[in-house]
């Protein structure tokens, strides 16, 4: 059974920090390169950071590089987002998944927004 559960969102003042969790079923998470994605309002869904299936290897899109890190626990099927210096550009539901797309599947989301 595939399954993705985001947590970790919330409302945040600008500059500030979240770190997001995502558990994954193993059908989905073993041994496969994991992602997070975002949709803001009116937007399509965006690629935010990679990760190898070791995690040896990241990427990040230009926007968030070097205020976000994606990080994996593998023995407990995990997917991380530390977010530090939040702008209010960030503000979006976040998404985990694998990457490339494994499953035409989606979780429910965690929504971050950023405000004064």
């Amino acid at each position: 059974q595939v399954q993705l559960v985001e947590s970790g969102g919330g409302l945040v003042q600008p500059g500030g920090s979240l770190r997001l969790s995502c558990a994954a079923s193993g059908s989905i998470f073993s041994g496969y390169p994991m992602a997070w994605y975002r949709q803001a309002p009116g937007n399509q869904r965006e690629l935010v950071a990679t990760i190898s299936s070791n995690g040896g290897i990241t990427s990040y899109a230009d926007s968030v590089k070097a205020r976000f890190t994606i990080s994996r626990d593998n023995a407990n099927n995990t997917l991380y987002l530390q977010m530090n210096g939040l702008k209010p550009e960030d503000t979006a539901v976040y998404y985990c998944n694998s990457h490339p797309l494994k499953y035409d599947y989606w979780g429910q989301g965690t929504q971050v927004s950023v405000s004064s």
